[in-house]
């Protein structure tokens, strides 16, 4: 289906007027010169570290360590992101080395 020029132009402005909106409501609810509520200061906190949870279980569900190649190369790109954090102390290098290591091993090691 394709859109009109007019809808398209609709369609523009009601995303980027979306994405302004949660990008700015926050500093305009918040200020600096008020302290935010302490259940906002406590999510700040906590939520990072149920995200990170969140997304190792997302990554993790589907290995199979019945078959293939055992859950392997996932339990190798692991320990390096553990290794390269705790090596480095930074989280991009950490997550992008950890990455690029699994990507190495499925696509030519564990073929």
């Amino acid at each position: 289906m394709t859109m009109t020029v007019w809808q398209a132009v609709a369609t523009i402005a009601v995303v980027a007027l979306g994405t302004m909106l949660t990008r700015f409501l926050p500093f305009l609810v918040f200020p600096d010169s008020k302290r935010p509520p302490r259940l906002v200061e406590y999510l700040g906190r906590v939520l990072p570290y149920a995200m990170t949870g969140l997304l190792v279980v997302y990554s993790l569900k589907d290995v199979q360590f019945a078959s293939g190649s055992h859950g392997i190369p996932e339990a190798v790109a692991i320990a390096a992101i553990i290794l390269l954090h705790w090596w480095k102390r930074n989280m991009l290098l950490s997550i992008g080395g950890g990455t690029v290591l699994y990507m190495i091993l499925v696509q030519f090691v564990f073929v």
